[in-house]
């Protein structure tokens, strides 16, 4: 094969590959090679321009013996670093004896692997609390405070708050796995935002006036109709005004409105707005591009006295993906929290 061939080759190769031949120098690399390692790298030595001892070691063990080897290299893109599977062949060319090594990026599968164990890990610690405290308190009843009334009642009272904190995360992890596995499948029931909102609001109320907190509805006169499922769509209103009460403070309003935009940026075309804001304390900008991620409390102790599980965002989040819309989280320390969940809707007639 000449060099002209080489050289075609490599570039049709889809992934990352660089050819060593002669004198243990780089004979080719295709565009995709000189992004990742250089662009100046073709004729250097390869241990110039591979650094990492387990690449290196593969590519000289391959040029000795022609066994095809694996490893991998770890870099950065500058965002995030990532992780390829390396495998180096031996080849025979015009030029010799040498080897190819090829990059197979696995970054995605890697940060997949690792979402798993945060997960586990999560839950793990999640349920691990309340049911350390269960067994405490069973343990206290059976032993000192067995036979005393005023114990017993005063402990199966905190026992009945733990496991409903248990129930609440099992029921959202739940919940959320449904919303995961039909998120691809896009709904198209009609459904009226303006219902489904008031339903909400008049469910929520005397949760809101236990806490001091006024609901203010603002709703069109015209229906505002969205291809939707309506059991979502009211999981995500209930969730976004659930925060707004818990977390915007006693003696305050939450907000709930709801209007249409016929050319709305975000969707290209025609949207319902559902808005949620609070008069909270507000979320410094350091969180908000992680309020959606599972379990991700900017105070952990308080969200847990308030019933949270750390996973009524990511259901939004999830629920609003499968509709085919947009969620935006608007804040400034002091100035409240906005959500806004951006919905496609049907053209006027």
């Amino acid at each position: 094969m000449t060099e002209n061939g080489l050289s075609t080759l490599l570039e049709a190769i889809p992934i990352p590959s660089v050819l060593i031949g002669r004198g243990e120098r780089i004979l080719g690399a295709n565009d995709q090679a000189r992004a990742l390692l250089g662009q100046m790298i073709v004729g250097r030595h390869f241990i110039t321009a591979l650094r990492q001892p387990p690449v290196l070691d593969a590519i000289e063990n391959t040029l000795r013996d022609g066994t095809r080897r694996t490893t991998r290299y770890l870099g950065s893109d500058g965002a995030q670093d990532t992780t390829f599977v390396v495998t180096v062949s031996k080849v025979d060319s015009v030029v010799g004896t040498g080897a190819l090594v090829c990059f197979e990026d696995i970054t995605h599968l890697e940060q997949a692997g690792q979402m798993r164990r945060d997960f586990v890990a999560n839950v793990s610690h999640e349920l691990r609390t309340p049911l350390t405290a269960l067994m405490g308190f069973i343990e206290t009843l059976q032993g000192p405070a067995k036979g005393d009334p005023r114990a017993t009642e005063r402990f199966l009272g905190v026992m009945l708050s733990e496991a409903q904190r248990m129930e609440r995360l099992v029921r959202d992890l739940l919940s959320l796995s449904r919303v995961e596995a039909d998120e691809r499948v896009r709904p198209t029931d009609r459904v009226d935002l303006g219902k489904c909102l008031a339903s909400v609001c008049h469910s929520l109320r005397p949760v809101a006036e236990a806490g001091d907190v006024r609901l203010a509805l603002d709703l069109p006169e015209a229906p505002v109709m969205v291809p939707g499922d309506h059991d979502q769509l009211t999981q995500v209103a209930t969730n976004l005004v659930e925060n707004a009460i818990k977390y915007g403070g006693r003696g305050k309003t939450a907000h709930i409105g709801l209007a249409r935009d016929d050319n709305a940026i975000d969707l290209r075309g025609p949207a319902a707005i559902v808005t949620v804001r609070d008069e909270g304390p507000g979320i410094d900008a350091v969180h908000i591009p992680r309020l959606t991620e599972r379990f991700y409390r900017i105070d952990s102790h308080r969200s847990r006295e308030m019933g949270g599980t750390g996973l009524g965002l990511a259901i939004v989040k999830h629920i609003v993906n499968r509709h085919r819309g947009r969620l935006r989280i608007d804040s400034e320390p002091g100035q409240g929290a906005t959500f806004r969940v951006i919905l496609p809707t049907y053209p006027q007639p």
